[in-house]
């Protein structure tokens, strides 16, 4: 049995403008992610992976279809029974810095979960300095505040806060998108040696085939609220099948300019192809 899984999932937005009609932007989307697994969702702005994350997570309510967590429907769960959901469903944002409260320290920031599910102050305290030590973080970042932190460092805070109630898989909302190359590289490699260590599951959503190609197990591709492809990394993101993957990977960078000069040529042929 999958930890996660989805099926024929629709989720629609209210229409512009006065009685207009709900904008569906989530066509029946069908994955599943298995324990220990990362799963990545990639496409462009506007292609619906961002909204699975948040119809997982509760934010959105879905129009259609199921979203089921170790057999258990919910996509309706509301109240008590979503927050106790969160102990095993958890989250990374893209913006460290606006996700964390600038007016508490990292201390109090990480233990607060841990409070609320009951943990002593003595107790919690000591789960912190250990989740400090598990993101390589130093111990004395326990009394500071988040702004005293680089980017990358506060993102490492906001693993941390996702890691303290033990959660079973995190949905993870872009989170190197804002961080410069060389952070995102860390970061990522941080995620990975956690998986390792802990077997939690990711649901990784990114627009960026690269990072997608180095942190997933499998892909899913979306494009206008469609999953157009599915499969294993190495090749979803190496020997794509669907045109819309095959441009998505020649729009990726090279550093060899007359590999990105072949790059732009057959993403071109592509886009021409399906304007006939």
């Amino acid at each position: 049995m999958s930890l996660l899984e989805i099926r024929d999932l629709r989720v629609s937005y209210p229409g512009r403008g006065f009685r207009a009609k709900p904008v569906e932007v989530l066509h029946g989307v069908s994955l599943e992610v298995a324990a220990g697994e990362t799963v990545g969702l990639v496409g462009e702005s506007g292609s619906g992976k961002t909204t699975i994350g948040r119809a997982v997570l509760g934010l959105v309510r879905p129009s259609g279809g199921s979203i089921r967590f170790e057999g258990q429907e919910i996509s309706g769960l509301q109240g008590r029974a979503r927050r106790a959901l969160s102990d095993h469903i958890q989250v990374v944002f893209q913006d460290p810095y606006t996700s964390l409260n600038p007016s508490m320290t990292i201390g109090e920031i990480l233990a607060e979960p841990l409070v609320v599910q009951g943990a002593t102050g003595k107790d919690a305290r000591s789960r912190v300095r250990a989740l400090l030590d598990q993101v390589g973080l130093p111990s004395d970042a326990i009394d500071r505040l988040p702004r005293e932190f680089s980017g990358g460092q506060r993102q490492r805070v906001a693993i941390a806060r996702a890691l303290a109630p033990k959660p079973k898989i995190i949905v993870c909302d872009e989170p190197v998108s804002a961080l410069d190359l060389s952070t995102q590289a860390t970061v990522m490699e941080l995620f990975v040696e956690i998986q390792r260590a802990t077997g939690v599951s990711y649901l990784f959503v990114s627009h960026d085939l690269s990072v997608i190609r180095h942190i997933s197990h499998r892909v899913a591709v979306l494009y206008r609220g469609d999953l157009v492809e599915t499969g294993d990394a190495p090749t979803v993101t190496s020997v794509p099948t669907h045109p819309y993957t095959q441009r998505l990977l020649l729009a990726a960078p090279v550093a060899d300019p007359r590999a990105q000069r072949e790059r732009r040529e057959a993403r071109r042929k592509i886009l021409e192809a399906e304007k006939r």
